[in-house]
């Protein structure tokens, strides 16, 4: 339904998105993950016509969006990254202006205005300022704004940073519902990898500019087939340490926790000792050590060297 072909965005000498191919099918949910500055928000941009690409294409049902935007813009819903609403208007004023902008007709504007505040649980509040809701309710209307013209396709830039838990549960279960119910085609950014994994079918990881990795949660999974997941937890650290725990051989990856380390080892025989005497020599002892089984967020941090809210 929706895919990209080699898109690329390049500003001066610098190119943040580095010929990326993805595809959206219809009624899929699909994540976008990668650590601040990967390009996620600018392919995102370009995916939705707000920014034109250096070099590749934007393809919608086979044919290409790049010259002719209005097809895309009007099966396409785009849920920003920061706020975008007039903070003196109500939300109801608000919802009418976005529904104006998007050419809903004037005839089915006003029921549309109360449909899409239904959804987002906010028709009781409609006639109050924007400036007097919590940075969650705000993003609530963000995304009743981005539903006014019907969208096939939904996308949302980490809609819910920054917002208390009630709005949080509230957006999930309103994008789960509009992708499950209304058969809804979801792209979907966040710095949250329990969303994207209650939420999404498909999942795009991408760091530099590329994708480095897409597939299933399953298929993702596999990529540690061959590896373990150590926690271990320290009676105190140094960084002496952790620098030895990182030359072991069998050693990928040390990311440091509250407690300890996290640390991703190839298979097969068990670190434990090496640890043991590693820690040992620093005065330290090694108050728990756990395999654990791998999680998206473990892919991530393999991958990218990084967790994903770095």
């Amino acid at each position: 339904m929706l895919e990209t072909i080699k898109l690329s965005k390049r500003f001066k000498d610098k190119k943040v998105v580095d010929e990326v191919n993805l595809y959206l099918n219809k009624g899929e949910s699909v994540g976008l993950l990668g650590p601040n500055g990967a390009g996620k928000s600018t392919t995102i941009s370009m995916i939705s016509s707000l920014l034109r690409p250096t070099s590749g294409d934007v393809k919608l049902d086979g044919k290409s969006t790049i010259k002719n935007s209005s097809e895309i813009r009007n099966v396409l819903g785009v849920v920003p990254q920061e706020i975008a609403l007039y903070e003196e208007l109500s939300a109801y004023e608000n919802l009418k202006f976005f529904g104006r902008a998007y050419r809903v007709k004037k005839a089915i504007l006003e029921k549309r205005i109360q449909e899409v505040l239904e959804i987002v649980g906010l028709k009781d509040r409609q006639k109050e300022l924007i400036k007097t809701f919590s940075g969650g309710m705000k993003r609530r209307i963000n995304i009743a704004a981005a539903l006014l013209h019907h969208p096939q396709i939904l996308i949302l830039d980490e809609p819910t940073v920054g917002i208390d838990p009630q709005s949080r549960n509230h957006i999930l279960e309103t994008v789960q519902q509009l992708n499950e119910t209304r058969g809804m085609t979801v792209l979907y950014t966040s710095h949250y990898m329990e969303e994207v994994e209650q939420l999404c079918n498909r999942v795009y990881i991408m760091d530099h500019g590329n994708i480095i990795a897409s597939g299933t949660k399953d298929e993702l999974l596999s990529i540690l087939s061959s590896e373990d997941t150590i926690l271990v937890e320290l009676s105190n650290r140094s960084d002496t340490l952790m620098e030895t725990i990182k030359a072991l051989p069998k050693v990928l990856q040390v990311e440091e926790t509250s407690e300890g380390f996290r640390i991703i080892a190839r298979k097969g025989k068990s670190l434990l000792n090496d640890l043991v005497h590693a820690a040992d020599k620093e005065g330290i002892q090694i108050l728990n050590y756990q395999v654990e089984i791998p999680s998206l967020e473990d892919v991530f941090l393999h991958l990218t060297g990084k967790t994903l809210r770095d």
